[in-house]
């Protein structure tokens, strides 16, 4: 798990420059389900940053906190409205695709909608099968359907099931009929709570 190792330690560091900034800020990507235990390896991490107080885009907000950084490189790619943050310290360096909070992931990111692993902050499991199903929505991959499935059969418990989009997770489970048993446990669980 040395890829897992020096994915980290690139998470680690952007996200210690982003703090010192006050930029609020949450990791996604199919490195979570590595974290979680799913033994796939993988390269796709992607940190979500929210806007500043005044409306400052992300973009910018990051590209002014790694500023000078000689450990975080950074890659703007206007033509495709892209940010991309390269970690120099670790061969193959790894990088990190910059989201918009809103975009992708939820609009605000505080305790409600992150929660720290490993001492990194990362999309909490609803907000990441949230994620990750409107990802699958759009591009269809079957990376993403594989990191859902992951999730939600061992983590299914602590899904807010008000967070997910109903007709998408019923489109993703009539695809994926090993999600049928963890999606009808949500629906289930909520059911019974509610009075």
């Amino acid at each position: 798990m040395a890829d897992l190792r020096r994915m980290m330690a690139a998470a680690a560091s952007l996200s210690r420059c982003l703090l010192e900034n006050s930029i609020s800020h949450g990791f996604y990507g199919s490195v979570m389900t590595s974290l979680m235990g799913s033994g796939f390896n993988t390269e796709d991490v992607s940190c979500i940053v929210e806007r500043g107080p005044t409306g400052m885009h992300p973009f910018r907000r990051v590209r002014e906190a790694l500023e000078g950084n000689d450990q975080l490189a950074v890659t703007n790619s206007p033509w495709t409205n892209r940010l991309f943050i390269t970690y120099t310290q670790v061969i193959p360096p790894i990088t990190i695709e910059i989201l918009p909070a809103g975009e992708e992931g939820p609009r605000r990111l505080d305790s409600n909608t992150v929660t720290p692993i490993r001492g990194v902050p990362f999309l909490n499991i609803t907000e990441f099968i949230r994620a990750k199903l409107r990802a699958w929505t759009t591009r269809g991959l079957e990376q993403d359907a594989h990191d859902l499935l992951f999730m939600l059969t061992r983590y299914w418990t602590q899904v807010d099931i008000n967070r997910i989009p109903d007709a998408d997770m019923e489109r993703f489970v009539s695809q994926h009929e090993e999600a049928t048993t963890a999606w009808d446990a949500i629906k289930a669980q909520y059911e019974n709570d509610s009075p």
